[in-house]
């Protein structure tokens, strides 16, 4: 059984990742299995007030302050998460299955000589075992396994573990620390983001694009489409590999991977690289003009026709019904 968790709480510019929210959500629900200790661990970052980490129920949270830890550093951080780790006496580490996190996570387990199991999509006790669900073979299959190391790390998959607050913290002690001597031997020298866009890793709505757009100068059906339903841009890996569209906004196996409520697919005919990175989406819709497509099995609403006659028409008509 599992006596004490510690989850990662990523955060750029002072913003916490919804993602490692539902991580240290998680946890607090397994830890009241067993009444296991539950730590969230904050690194960089200026924060006034940590009421959305404690509105989980977490029982501790510790924040390193050094303001060089305000930009990632793989080395820096995977020290104070296996230090921590070892002061805490924490056998189980939680991670949003996020870029940093996909990073971050192997690292730390090789520093504590961990098992590890990454891209989570549900992690509960089976007796007094933990055992992991996750898709392997690109999608195409799933794997039940549990982690028989004494510390185990394990990366969830974002927009798939709920967010449940619980009610107010009892008994929350929160640690402010200054991490003496980060190892800064590998650092992020340079961050490029799209401002004001949404991050497609944990959009709620994702409208995305591929070859049947035809060209970049089309997206804007796609963007006009995701505006209205308060969604993200998302795009395949041909329109990125073409220039279409930016790096970030890749869904797929060599992309992000996504698990939102709705995914609205235009113009994708769903190769598995593709479909690896959306199908477990709540809701998948597919338009294209191939009735053929594979994007059609995993679509729970299919629509066969030209991308270019039926989003105008439909952003119109959610515009319509929203008015």
């Amino acid at each position: 059984m599992i006596k004490s968790i510690l989850v990662f709480i990523e955060q750029r510019d002072n913003q916490i990742k919804k993602s490692s929210l539902e991580a240290l959500s998680h946890a607090v629900k397994l830890a009241s299995v067993t009444a296991a200790k539950t730590t969230a661990l904050i690194a960089g970052g200026e924060f006034e007030s940590f009421d959305r980490v404690s509105s989980t129920g977490v029982n501790q949270i510790i924040h390193f302050q050094n303001p060089d830890l305000n930009i990632y550093s793989p080395s820096a951080f995977a020290k104070l998460l296996a230090d921590t780790a070892k002061e805490n006496g924490s056998d189980c580490l939680l991670f949003a299955n996020s870029q940093m996190g996909k990073d971050l996570a192997p690292r730390v387990a090789a520093r504590l000589d961990a098992g590890i199991a990454m891209d989570c999509i549900n992690l509960d006790y089976q007796d007094t075992e933990l055992v992991v669900n996750r898709p392997i073979f690109a999608g195409k299959a799933y794997q039940q396994m549990s982690v028989t190391t004494e510390k185990k790390v394990f990366t969830l998959r974002p927009n798939v573990f709920p967010f449940i607050t619980p009610g107010p913290d009892s008994g929350l002690v929160i640690e402010k620390k200054s991490a003496d001597a980060p190892d800064f031997s590998v650092r992020v020298t340079e961050i490029k983001k799209s401002e004001g866009k949404l991050d497609v890793s944990e959009a709620d709505i994702i409208v995305s694009g591929g070859r049947g757009m035809k060209g970049p100068e089309h997206f804007i059906l796609i963007e006009s489409l995701a505006e209205v339903l308060g969604g993200a841009v998302g795009a395949s890996r041909a329109v990125v590999d073409a220039g279409w569209r930016p790096h970030n906004e890749q869904v797929g196996q060599t992309g992000k991977t996504v698990s939102p409520s709705l995914y609205i697919a235009c113009g994708i005919s769903g190769a598995i690289q593709h479909m690896a990175g959306m199908s477990s989406s709540k809701n998948i819709v597919a338009v294209n003009k191939d009735k053929d497509a594979p994007i059609f099995t995993v679509a729970d609403y299919g629509v066969v026709g030209d991308v270019f006659e039926i989003l105008p028409l439909l952003t119109e008509e959610i515009k319509r019904v929203k008015s």
